[in-house]
Order: structure tokens, then sequence, then C-alpha cells
């Protein structure tokens, strides 16, 4: 039977993450895999089990998320694929594109490369007013903070390394090693910055621990020399804050060669 792989764009307010969730004495919570495993279902007239890449939490957007699923019988060609699936999702969600992938295509195992970004405004001094329109996609902080000891300290997450302090406590994994490809803090707009990380894969929260903590070495908080100690402590005591959800955005999955730079050319909009 085919099997298509799917891009994916939400916006994560309202979700409660990604990974379906059916709790056996209350009604389902609204998650993105369960609105959008049902409107395929109901697509191709048949049950269809939806795999995704990465399982983000709730009130995480994403503008790359790769889901699969396979099925016997398609109405339409794989191209108008997402114009029938999006006359059918609510506004929140949307099918970016669609393609015939092999048949054991696995979006979580075959993936080599994750990107996501962090968005946060700093709010003065002098006064600005938090966000509005968008409060839901960028983290405001009142601390004014240097991109200068950002960067300095992003550069020394680059590598393979144990990032179990970067972990919340309860991760559940056995191995903490993951690689860091990339570390980028950058202007988006004045008062404006996000942080971008890609790699091979992250821990339990790992991405916005590390916006916390690169957070933290910007107002001062944290020595901007100090992420090869924190990361050798192995203590997520050590670490920075854990940010809140809503600046978080998934950016990108790569397969085959791992994406290394961690620039990539996506749609801007306002979750970007």
């Amino acid at each position: 039977m085919p099997r298509v792989k799917l891009t994916v764009a939400y916006d994560g307010t309202e979700f409660h993450g990604w990974q379906r969730q059916e709790p056996p004495d209350a009604p389902a919570l609204r998650t993105v895999q369960g609105v959008l495993q049902d409107v395929v279902a109901t697509f191709v007239r048949d049950r269809v089990v939806l795999m995704g890449a990465s399982r983000t939490d709730s009130g995480v957007h994403a503008i790359g998320q790769v889901a699969a699923f396979t099925a016997e019988h398609f109405r339409v060609p794989v191209e108008r694929i997402p114009i029938a699936l999006n006359a059918r999702l609510p506004r929140d969600v949307q099918v970016l594109d669609a393609s015939f992938v092999a048949h054991n295509f696995n979006p979580i195992g075959d993936a080599k490369s994750k990107c996501y970004r962090y968005v946060i405004e700093h709010l003065g001094p002098p006064h600005n007013p938090a966000p509005l329109f968008d409060r839901d996609f960028v983290f405001n902080t009142p601390h004014e903070l240097s991109l200068e000891r950002m960067r300095q300290a992003a550069s020394q997450l680059v590598g393979t390394h144990d990032f179990e302090a970067f972990a919340q406590i309860s991760h559940g994994r056995e191995n903490t090693v993951r690689t860091i490809y990339a570390c980028n803090v950058r202007m988006l707009a004045e008062r404006r910055f996000a942080i971008e990380v890609s790699g091979s894969g992250f821990l339990y929260n790992m991405v916005r621990i590390l916006a916390g903590t690169l957070l933290d070495v910007g107002r001062g908080k944290i020595d901007a020399n100090s992420i090869g100690a924190i990361i050798a402590s192995k203590d997520r005591r050590q670490a920075g804050t854990t940010l809140p959800p809503h600046g978080l955005c998934l950016r990108w999955i790569h397969y085959g060669v791992p994406k290394e730079d961690g620039i990539e050319d996506v749609k801007e909009d306002v979750i970007a």
C-alpha cells in the first residue's frame, strides 16, 4: 500500500501537544495528531495510523513537522492531498506538502537532523508594551540582554555532549548524549531575536532549557564561559530556567545527510 509523507504546520496554542491523548475516563484531549489523523481517515475512508516525527509539547508550534501514513486508496493525486485535507482541517493546522515515500519510511527513526527556534522579545528599558497580536508566539522578558554574551555561550553548546543538565529530570531516556550542529542567536527585529538550534535530536524540554540558559547568560545571571562546566556537571540545577512553550517552533526536519548549518529557507510568518 502507498505510504504518504506530510509536512505539517500548526499553531500549538489550543492543542495539548502533538501526540494523541485519550484518557481512559475522560474525553480525548485535542491534539494535532488526533485532529489530523481523524481527517486523514475520513479522506481515505479507512482507519489509519499517523506517525509524527516530533512529539511537540502543549503550546509549541511547528512549520515543519513531518508525519506519515499508509492507505490503500486515494481519491486525488498526491500533490492535491494538502488541498483536500486542508478543506477539512481546523484553521490552526495545515498540511503544506504531501509526497509518496518508501513503504518503510519512519518519520522518527529516519530523521537525521531537526531545527527549533525560540523567539524572545525584551521590553526595556525604555519600556515597550508586550507583544499583542503575536503574543502566543513570542516570549517577552523585562530584562535587557547582551546578545554578545548569549552568542558566546551558544557556540559552546555545539558538538556531541551529554546534555543531561539540559533535560527535564523525568526525561525518561537512558542515553542523554546528543549532537548539536549549530546554535545561533540572531536579531529578527528591534528588541526581538531568535535562538535557533539544530541537532541530531533533543531530550524532553531540552530546547526550552537551552533557551532559558542563554537568556540567563544574556541578563548576567549565568557566566557565558560556564556552559562547559554546566554540561560536565550533568546537573539540571546548574542550567537555566525552562522557558514556556509558546515561544518555541519546530522549523524543519531533515532526512538523508544531516543539515549542519542550522539555517533553512522557509516561509517567514508570525511563528517564524
